[in-house]
């Protein structure tokens, strides 16, 4: 089904033809589903679950949602009950056997010690617990691979085989798609390069520099292959939109505007190809993909691009118009008919390798299609922001949950000033407005193989938190801000490492 918005089609400047692998047609291998418990069809779909969707990778991931959220939203009613019961003479040691009970760690001796002289520090309590939590989801995310996303040899090679030798994918900072690539694509984290930006307008020059390094390792080492090999670097911008309430929990950078949100992709997209083709001439080009996100439902939108790349702003293949289309079908002959629809919304001659790349995207999405239909009754109850701290800096390898995390990432507080007053005003709403901290961790990563790199990262965070007091210093001196400082070593998958944290105290863990 073709979806548009009006006649007219953006015009693009013609390219240089390129050189293509031959024709590829992308499969997956069919995952025999565990039990789940079923909900009760629902009228818009021909059947319960799609033929293609993975009924055990839904029920894996529901369960590490359920486990990371659910430790972080335990904070708020652990802390209540400390709040009723802090004037009692055993305090402290009922404090600390609730909190090993329900939180799984002990709180910090100093902040309960201290309960009795006037009354229990809440604020530095919630930051605390909020800080110590997310260190234990980062230290689970590296150690255990809770995901699976270190597992990418079969995507890899998929990837190869549509023409591609990188996936770089650029989604919004909203925190609403933070699991774009985990559960929303199903792509293994190993396999894709994620850089989130507000209203998904990356950084141009930055992402012309990793192209380069990518390409120099190529030619150098031959990797992820050999420059011979004809694939190509492949950059892919997701906006969002919603379609519960298209005008006000849609992109907050575009003024939820769906329409403005991909254009604003498509231009950004354009100019990042110019600039290769500028620098490099045409056959050092890059494949461009624009993709949109429901955050109400998490189907996805494809702007199917043609051969020269060329796509149309103004029509799209939805995912729940292929879910419909295909969901009576066999496996087999539903993998078939969603490759057929894609090369249907081709506006030109088609590379073979592109079509195949997003009917695998599509199959992937059908499976999150059902999750929010079973898990979530088919559409988020928390259409808007609900994040639990906000991420400041450079890294977060480790977040792949919706609405864990407001992203805003920058260099310096100056560059980022925007990004970072959209996320102190969700939480004022969020957290404020309820007297609670608002709690920022502030990462920065590094490549121990570089000399000094570790101690320039610790001085850039130093930086950042130094800023961030004095721009927020109202809240910051009232105890309604509160900061923490964490590096990580990029090569290999070692965990973060906390430096420091506004917090005074001498609990255990660093903060």
């Amino acid at each position: 089904m073709v979806l548009r918005r009006g006649q007219s089609q953006r015009p693009l400047a013609p390219t240089a033809p390129r050189r293509r692998p031959a024709p590829v047609v992308v499969s997956q291998p069919v995952v025999t589903p565990s039990p789940v418990a079923p909900r009760p069809s629902s009228a818009l779909w021909p059947s319960d679950q799609h033929p293609l969707t993975d009924l055990r990778a839904n029920s894996d991931l529901l369960a590490y949602e359920q486990e990371t959220k659910g430790a972080f939203d335990s904070i708020v009613p652990v802390l209540q009950k400390l709040s009723a019961m802090q004037r009692e003479p055993d305090f402290v040691s009922r404090a600390q056997s609730l909190a090993k009970a329900e939180l799984g760690y002990e709180l910090p001796q100093l902040i309960l010690s201290n309960a009795w002289v006037s009354q229990l520090d809440m604020r530095s309590l919630f930051a605390w617990c909020v800080f110590e939590t997310y260190e234990r989801t980062s230290n689970r995310f590296f150690l255990d691979d809770p995901l699976k996303g270190t597992d990418g040899d079969a995507f890899h090679q998929k990837l190869i085989d549509c023409g591609f030798h990188l996936l770089d994918i650029t989604p919004c900072a909203d925190g609403r798609l933070a699991h774009t690539i985990a559960y929303t694509l199903r792509i293994p984290f190993s396999c894709v390069r994620r850089r989130p930006h507000a209203g998904a307008l990356f950084d141009i020059e930055d992402t012309v520099d990793r192209w380069v390094r990518t390409e120099h390792s190529r030619f150098r080492e031959a990797k992820p292959n050999a420059a011979h090999e004809p694939t190509r670097y492949l950059k892919c911008v997701v906006y969002h939109f919603s379609s519960l309430d298209p005008s006000h929990e849609g992109c907050a950078a575009h003024g939820s505007d769906d329409a403005a949100a991909a254009a604003a992709g498509m231009s950004r997209l354009d100019y990042f190809r110019q600039a290769v083709e500028n620098g490099f001439c045409c056959g050092a080009s890059v494949d461009l993909l624009l993709l949109g996100l429901d955050t109400d439902t998490d189907a996805i939108r494809v702007h199917v691009p043609n051969r020269d790349g060329h796509a149309s702003l103004e029509q799209w293949l939805d995912a729940r118009d292929v879910y419909g289309a295909t969901a009576a079908l066999a496996p087999d002959q539903a993998r078939q008919r969603i490759l057929e629809m894609v090369q249907e919304q081709c506006p030109g001659p088609a590379d073979e390798g592109m079509m195949g790349f997003i009917a695998l995207l599509l199959e992937n999405n059908l499976s999150q299609i059902d999750y929010v239909r079973q898990f979530h009754g088919g559409t988020y109850s928390d259409a808007g922001h609900s994040e639990r701290f906000i991420g400041v800096g450079i890294g977060f390898k480790e977040i792949h949950l919706r609405n864990l995390t407001y992203f805003a990432h920058m260099e310096t507080v100056e560059e980022g000033s925007a990004d970072l007053d959209v996320g102190v005003k969700i939480f004022t709403g969020l957290n404020v407005s309820r007297g609670l901290p608002i709690p920022m961790v502030v990462r920065f990563d590094y490549r121990s193989s570089v000399p000094g790199a570790r101690e320039r990262a610790i001085r850039s965070g130093e930086r950042v938190m130094q800023a961030l007091q004095s721009r927020y210093s109202d809240l910051y001196k009232q105890g309604l801000l509160h900061l923490l400082l964490s590096v990580r070593d990029r090569n290999g998958l070692a965990p973060s490492e906390t430096v420091r944290t506004t917090i005074t105290t001498t609990a255990p863990g660093g903060h």
